[in-house]
């Protein structure tokens, strides 16, 4: 079978399945397995490929047919321009994340705000935040901490690729529970769990059914851990510290009014992303 007849076929029976970019995702699989990249796969349309190649890009295809999401068949996925390591320990990396990042940045590059040195990051999932941060704010030393030891695993393989392993330190803890009572960090930044489980049967089948439960599900009302990590903020973050954290559109509100009632905080707000909905809430603790 030639490249194009494969290619042709898997089009197809992608659009009949209902899954969206049916040509870009064919021609990603087809390229990852022929290690080439779609303009060298168009060029090579005449290949004709060995029954064993087509036999690996069949099974492939099925697993994504079954909904299995694209970038756990790749193995990775892009996040910051980078190429990040994923597996199915961890959350695929979202465009509302490197909006969160965009926000933090902006924010402690500010003249006006001393640059932070000491940065805890909470979720570590497959190590977009921290391994950004890393890059980007390259005087500070970055902790980031994870439940999961799978994710750890895949945290540390990136961390080694994007060469910055030595200024991120990971922790296999829930939340507080593996660092000392000391407000000793600058900036806390977090993407933790936040969809609320009673919509678990409306999320499409990649997500319900791949991506790792630990790390999407806040409990049923989806608040269990933001609210966790909202009370024992003042454990570890400076007086003059930021924090910031990804939450659900509709949890705005909530998170604000908890910062309020914990106490401690000013410059609190609510950042929109792209689509113009609520995901990123600010505070900063009071003092320095």
């Amino acid at each position: 079978m030639k490249v194009c007849e494969l290619y042709q076929s898997a089009v197809r029976r992608l659009v009949e399945a209902a899954i969206s970019d049916a040509e870009l995702e064919a021609s990603f699989l087809l390229g990852h397995l022929l290690g080439c990249g779609r303009a060298q796969l168009f060029l090579d349309r005449e290949r004709t490929l060995s029954p064993a190649l087509v036999a690996e890009f069949e099974s492939l295809l099925a697993r994504r047919l079954a909904r299995e999401p694209l970038a756990y068949l790749l193995g990775e996925q892009e996040f910051w321009s980078l190429t990040f390591h994923v597996t199915p320990d961890v959350l695929i990396p979202r465009p509302e994340t490197e909006q969160l990042l965009e926000t933090v940045l902006a924010t402690v590059r500010d003249p006006r705000h001393p640059p932070p040195q000491m940065i805890l990051e909470m979720g570590s999932g497959s190590g977009v935040i921290p391994i950004v941060l890393a890059l980007e704010l390259p005087a500070a030393m970055v902790y980031s901490l994870d439940r999961s030891r799978g994710a750890l695993a895949v945290a540390s393989r990136n961390a080694r690729r994007h060469r910055v392993a030595e200024r991120i330190r990971f922790i296999n803890s829930d939340w507080y529970g593996g660092l000392a009572s000391e407000p000793c960090f600058d900036l806390v930044v977090t993407n933790p769990p936040y969809v609320a489980g009673s919509v678990r049967a409306t999320l499409q089948p990649e997500v319900r059914l791949h991506e790792p439960e630990l790390a999407l599900f806040g409990g049923e009302d989806g608040i269990r851990d933001l609210d966790s990590i909202i009370s024992g903020l003042g454990r570890v973050l400076k007086a003059g510290g930021w924090f910031f954290m990804e939450i659900g559109a509709d949890q705005g509100d909530y998170c604000l009014q908890r910062l309020q009632q914990v106490g401690g905080f000013e410059s609190l707000a609510v950042h929109r992303d792209y689509a113009g909905l609520p995901r990123i809430v600010q505070a900063r603790r009071v003092g320095g």
